[in-house]
């Protein structure tokens, strides 16, 4: 993940903060915390696009609830939280010891500092 990345509005060149996404079945757009990854289907917004954003006649806004001041690099709690949802999705239990720096512990690989 790019350490900042930068809004998609053209000639903008301030911090993403938001991921705008269409869900098109629906007639929804939905605005939430910036995505982890860049998707080619989705939009990065600076806080102030995602504030001023708006939607074609007949379609719905949802707006999830995100800090536009937060980092946008993960932390360790945020990685260890998405570990624990993909092997809950997964129904793999936890490991019982944690796995070194570097070594294989189930699907996932603990990455040290220097990594």
């Amino acid at each position: 993940m790019s350490p900042q990345r930068r809004c998609t509005r053209p000639a903008c060149l301030r911090p993403a903060v938001a991921t705008l996404t269409y869900v098109y079945a629906d007639r929804t757009a939905v605005l939430g915390p910036l995505a982890v990854y860049a998707e080619p289907h989705s939009y990065d917004l600076c806080a102030a696009h995602a504030e001023r954003l708006s939607a074609p006649k007949g379609w719905e806004v949802l707006r999830l609830q995100f800090d536009a001041t937060a980092t946008q690099v993960p932390t360790s709690d945020d990685l260890e939280a998405l570990a624990d949802a993909v092997r809950e999705a997964a129904h793999v239990p936890p490991p019982t010891d944690p796995p070194a720096a570097g070594r294989r512990g189930g699907h996932l690989r603990v990455l040290g500092p220097q990594d």
